[in-house]
């Protein structure tokens, strides 16, 4: 039945058994490896759950003809569509001509819980399961179905070595999609685990956006038992049906892919939470609080969708409230993009009686200050459910009031991204039921969102005490400035100038951008990422553009505000359109844009979503909420070198974060911490990761002698992964510092460490939790540092045959395991070397299962040599084919030159934008010898037309020809 050395699949089949579904073994199911579904299963549900079709069980035949041509268009360029489709065929797009006289009617794929009838589903689980063919096919480790639709795909690891965990997993899920892609394209999620975490995500889903679940308030991980809990919480039949049809959305991102967006547990809660109380019809409301970044605008999406398709609610109106003068918001986007049907606006008092007293039932997106407009009654109905946005801004004046006035009956639901004050009796009056002890319906705070990787933690990061607000100062100057005047003419002196002539003094704003430009270049720039000035006012704005184009130049930076009340004129250059702000703000999100800094002063300050955007200089006075949600801007996942969000703080806010930040949730005063806590720690790091080479008396030497013998000190798998995860550690925290001063004094040591990192790392993909990349701030430091020394092969061991092998290390005296070191340090750097290549990662796999091999005792140490002596002569002549990086950046120099001869006012090119794209096409389509090829030409040819033409509008066939001829010669 089972794989007897995987224990987490077993433990994982026994729990999905327990909450409800029937294993089968593999070879019991009724299908052949190339089959996608198991058809008798589906041909049973369909005639089980249709009349129609068992009055005439053929039928059933016609619907799997067109549900197996659907199986088989899918691709892997074509996967999150095909998916989509296959959710529209089952509970939208499914007329079959089968009522009388061949009448269309829906026909039933699943039974569903507003039907009744869950339990006419088949739930099987199975494991090991092959396709497309039994020999050379792909095996996957669990395979979920219901009504012979594979639904589920979940991918273990028993790990030998501690670095192997579910990110793996989710690594063999993400290879599957890309080789066997019609076995995802009935797909609802993937799951993968290691034993110790259970990560979900849904079709080509990066892997960094995984998430976990969680079973209630239980948020243990780390042992088989936390795993298990996960799998019976999120696997029932009844909630991967419920996520199926509700809690799954297809949507288009910035590039105009369609991505598949499912929702996280905290969605899943609270949205339904929102459903129950509805359906239950008491309390008629509730507070929600999510952190900041942790989803709530699709929180909203997922509890709309599902209230409008719950029967009983008799085709109820979801109403959205946000707090915004205009529309255009994230929420909006966030509707619009997914795609939800039956969607209205109301955008004036006129639009927004009529929608209620002409009793539309759709999905209503308005403001609140729409309410303000109307008096009286609009509709007593009761199945009229609103969620208000930012709930603790949205109570003001008789706002509150007015929208409860002219809908009587409906649900009030309020959502906050930060926590309510006990103080703030209005808004848990106005939302807080009294059933909910604590105030909140649902409650996802920051620590939640941060251990789920949901958001980023935040850092503050002092600057030079001149630059400070120093109130003292101010309030002491001010004192002789005014002196002789009467108290109400200071008074009316300190309103108007007092705070904005510190503000905006000329010295003081030059100083604080030269010291923005020097810490941006230094500490956020090179990782790739961007930063944000939040100034005073619309004026300072100005002032702080005016000096940060002098240092940085005027296309690196941006003002983004309100343009409204400009008599003068002075902001005409900053007003823009919603189209022409969005798509700046689109070029800020991406990361070959020169557009690096955004300077702003209310705007953006709300709602903001850049996942790039890692420092936030602050030169402006903010407090609790809105401080609060100004700074978690910063706070939003994007790659591997973003580990934290950035806040330098110029008005010294921070100095004191209890009063800042002063909420009775009492765990916000630590959402921010000093960087100077991360800077406490370095020394201990550093520390930690010599102690793996306390044996070692010289650290000197850097030729691979010197690599071998630091290897030798990490004898074995287990600690060369107790030196990995702790080197890991000291990398983020270098990166987070770089270039501070306190490093100088740890910089030998760290280049030699980080040497030793790179030498000892899986050539392969495996264990990426542990190995990862290293920051860009280490690489260059690395590369500065180190002369890199060709890598030159032992010829006399090489090229031996291997029946001689034996006998010549009895003759030399040498030890197979030092020569097989040699060989395999220099077999390691030639793969980094070529680390993009096709070849050299499939020889890098190679190389680690016979590392693990050799570990476990499975081969000697001869048999070792001789295998790894094989590597290396395929790598030497792998090397041979390779393409030299010279001519490939001899090739980008033409195109630039190329393209820059066509740049003009009528033709406004970013020309490395070009050349990039087209670099990057062709090194993806192109394949040894393609040249050679009418088929490589071909493809490589339409797709620098389609660059060219489409994104570029560059439709010049001689320009084009060109190209293409350059690229021919050059890669």
């Amino acid at each position: 039945m089972f794989n007897e050395d995987n224990t987490t699949e077993q433990m994982i089949i026994k729990a999905l058994e327990n909450v409800g579904w029937t294993y089968i073994a593999p070879d019991n199911l009724e299908r052949e490896h190339s089959d996608v579904m198991v058809e008798p299963m589906v041909k049973n549900a369909l005639i089980r759950l249709n009349p129609e079709i068992a009055e005439e069980p053929d039928r059933a035949d016609e619907v799997i003809y067109r549900l197996r041509a659907l199986i088989q268009s899918c691709s892997a360029q074509n996967l999150v569509t095909t998916n989509e489709r296959f959710k529209k065929l089952v509970f939208e797009e499914n007329s079959f001509p089968f009522g009388k006289d061949g009448r269309m009617v829906p026909i039933r794929f699943f039974g569903t819980e507003q039907d009744g009838d869950l339990d006419q589903n088949e739930y099987v689980v199975t494991n090991q399961w092959v396709y497309p063919y039994e020999y050379g096919g792909k095996r996957l480790d669990i395979v979920l179905l219901i009504n012979g639709f594979p639904v589920v795909n979940g991918e273990v690891k028993t790990p030998v070595r501690d670095s192997i965990t579910w990110i793996d997993g989710a690594g063999d899920v993400a290879n599957y999609e890309k080789s066997i892609p019609q076995m995802y394209a009935t797909n609802v999620l993937n799951f993968a685990s290691e034993g110790k975490a259970f990560r979900f995500g849904s079709v080509n889903m990066p892997v960094d956006m995984w998430g976990p679940w969680h079973a209630g308030g239980d948020r243990a991980e780390g042992t088989l038992s936390d795993v298990r809990k996960s799998v019976m919480s999120m696997l029932t039949p009844a909630n991967l049906m419920d996520i199926f049809r509700f809690f799954t959305v297809f949507s288009t991102d910035k590039k105009h892919r369609r991505i598949k967006l499912i929702c996280r547990y905290q969605q899943f809660e609270g949205a339904n939470l929102i459903v129950e109380r509805v359906k239950a019809g008491y309390p008629k409301k509730g507070l929600i609080w999510h952190f900041q970044g942790s989803g709530k605008s699709l929180l909203m999406v997922f509890a709309a969708q599902k209230l409008r398709m719950v029967p009983e609610l008799k085709n109820p109106t979801v109403v959205i409230v946000d707090d915004r003068i205009d529309l255009e918001t994230q929420i909006t986007a966030t509707f619009n993009a997914a795609d939800i049907p039956n969607m209205a606006s109301a955008g004036t008092k006129e639009e927004l009686v009529s929608f209620f007293r002409n009793d539309t039932r759709k999905i209503l997106i308005t403001t609140i200050f729409k309410f303000g407009e109307v008096d009286g009654i609009l509709n007593e109905r009761s199945n009229i459910i609103l969620m208000v946005d930012e709930a603790h801004r949205t109570q003001e004046g008789d706002l509150g009031e007015k929208m409860r006035m002219a809908l009587p009956n409906a649900f009030f639901f309020g959502l906050t991204g930060t926590p309510i004050n006990r103080i703030d009796k209005n808004t848990f009056r106005a939302f807080g039921a009294a059933e909910d002890k604590t105030g909140y319906m649902s409650r996802y705070s920051f620590s939640d969102s941060i251990r789920d990787n949901a958001t980023l933690p935040l850092h503050f990061e002092t600057v030079p005490v001149e630059l400070h607000v120093d109130q003292a100062a101010i309030d002491e100057a001010f004192a002789a400035m005014t002196e002789g005047l009467t108290d109400e003419e200071r008074n009316e002196l300190t309103r108007r100038v007092r705070i904005e002539a510190v503000m905006k003094a000329p010295d003081r704003i030059r100083k604080v951008c030269e010291h923005i430009a020097q810490h941006f270049r230094e500490k956020v720039e090179p990782d790739g990422l961007k930063g944000m000035v939040v100034c005073y006012d619309r004026e300072c704005c100005l002032l702080y553009k005016e000096q940060l184009d002098k240092l940085l130049g005027a296309d690196a930076c941006t003002i983004v505000m309100h343009t409204n009340n400009d008599k003068a004129g002075r902001y005409v250059a900053y007003r823009r359109d919603r189209d022409a702000e969005e798509k700046l703000l689109d070029r800020y999100r991406d990361p070959d844009d020169p557009l690096k800094i955004l300077i702003v002063t209310a705007k953006l300050l709300t709602g903001f979503d850049a996942p790039i955007l890692q420092a936030m200089y602050l030169d402006k006075p903010l407090k609790d909420h809105t401080l609060l949600q100004a700074i978690c801007r910063t706070n939003r996942v994007y790659n591997d070198h973003k580990a934290y969000g950035l806040i330098v703080d110029y008005i010294g806010l921070f100095d004191d974060v209890a009063r800042s930040l002063d909420f009775d949730e009492k765990e916000v005063q630590r959402v921010i911490t000093n960087i100077d806590e991360v800077r406490e720690q370095l020394p201990k790091l550093v520390d930690k990761c010599l102690y793996y080479f306390v044996s070692l008396n010289d650290r000197s030497s850097t030729d691979w002698e010197g690599l071998l013998a630091a290897q030798e000190c990490l004898p074995t798998a287990k600690e060369k992964d107790a030196f990995g995860a702790d080197y890991r550690v000291l990398n983020r925290v270098w990166e987070a510092l770089s270039p501070d001063a306190c490093l100088s004094e740890y910089r030998y040591d760290y280049i030699w460490l980080s040497q030793v990192y790179e030498s000892v790392k899986p050539v392969d993909n495996r264990g990426k939790l542990i190995w990862a990349a290293l920051g860009p701030k280490t690489i260059e430091l690395v590369h500065q540092n180190i002369t890199v020394e060709e890598v030159v092969d032992d010829l006399e061991v090489l090229e031996l045959d291997a029946d001689l092998i034996e006998q010549f290390i009895e003759s030399s005296g040498k030890s197979p395991e030092k020569v097989a070191k040699k060989i395999e340090i220099d077999l390691v750097a030639r793969s980094r070397k070529h680390d993009k290549n096709k070849k050299f990662i499939k020889l890098g796999e190679r190389l680690e299962d016979l590392r693990e091999r050799h570990e476990a005792g499975l081969i000697t140490s001869i048999v070792f040599l001789k295998m790894i002596i094989d590597l290396a002569k395929e790598a030497r002549e792998a090397e041979k084919e390779v393409v030299p990086e010279e001519e490939e950046d001899k090739g980008k120099a033409a195109l630039t030159e190329l393209f820059n001869g066509v740049k003009n006012e009528n033709t406004p090119l970013i020309v490395e934008n070009v050349v990039n794209d087209i670099d990057e096409i062709v090194r993806v389509t192109r394949f040894d010898g393609w040249q050679a090829t009418t088929a490589g030409k071909k493809e490589v040819r339409a797709q620098i037309r389609k660059l060219l033409w489409t994104r570029y509008k560059l439709k010049d066939n001689e320009l084009f020809e060109k190209a293409c001829a350059y690229v021919e010669q050059y890669y």
